[in-house]
């Protein structure tokens, strides 16, 4: 079986390396399609290198833009990489831009989805990734949902149950995966930090970080 996975940004790399490794114990052949929304080094690289991923097969480097502008640069550059490599399947992860140009480029070659993280909902139509992940749910014809609640939340919008498979968290998989890793990088003393005497706050939406007041 040959699976073409499309990749672009970090939450997306990090999901990768569980999955890539059980396609591997499958000797599932798998291509992957870096993209390239997530591109310096901190944002990207350096988590193949430290991860061990699997290298890309493929970078598009469609880099930055606006929604639209990213969404139909993917979709332009995918069409024809799926025409070419000829995958039986592909995968995509979460919300970004290019989970939706993903499936989008797929169904119009008539090469089956499998979308990871299916099902999530935060029910605000004014977030991008909100109609990035209620499309791709759409249209693909597998939908990993990690939770009870991504399922209930599929079979409510009319999702047939037999494209449905509860899978679990696939964050979940790559803390275990990883957490010797990170055990090893010392990140408590290299920042003077008593264990149990700190909060971790990660902060990235829009919404948050261009909004002093609410930040």
């Amino acid at each position: 079986m040959r699976v073409l996975t499309v990749i672009e940004a970090r939450p997306q790399f990090i999901k990768a390396g569980p999955v890539s490794a059980a396609l591997k114990k499958l000797r599932v052949d798998e291509i992957i399609v870096h993209t390239g929304q997530h591109y310096d080094r901190s944002m990207s690289q350096v988590f193949f290198d430290e991860l061990q991923l699997k290298p890309p097969d493929i970078n598009l480097n469609v880099g930055s833009g606006s929604h639209g502008i990213q969404t139909g640069g993917v979709l332009a550059a995918l069409d024809p990489v799926m025409s070419s490599e000829k995958p039986d399947c592909v995968l995509i992860y979460g919300d970004t831009n290019s989970t939706l140009a993903g499936a989008l480029a797929a169904v119009k070659l008539h090469i089956p989805v499998a979308h990871v993280e299916a099902g999530l909902r935060s029910y605000n139509r004014a977030m991008p990734e909100e109609i990035n992940r209620v499309v791709a749910d759409s249209i693909s014809d597998l939908l990993f949902a990690p939770t009870e609640a991504a399922v209930r939340n599929l079979l409510k919008e009319g999702v047939l149950e037999q494209r449905i498979m509860l899978t679990g968290d696939v964050m979940f998989d790559a803390a275990l995966m990883y957490g010797e890793i990170a055990s090893r990088r010392n990140i408590l003393d290299r920042l003077d930090l008593v264990p149990q005497q700190y909060v971790l706050a990660t902060v990235h939406r829009a919404e948050n970080t261009d909004n002093a007041a609410r930040l």
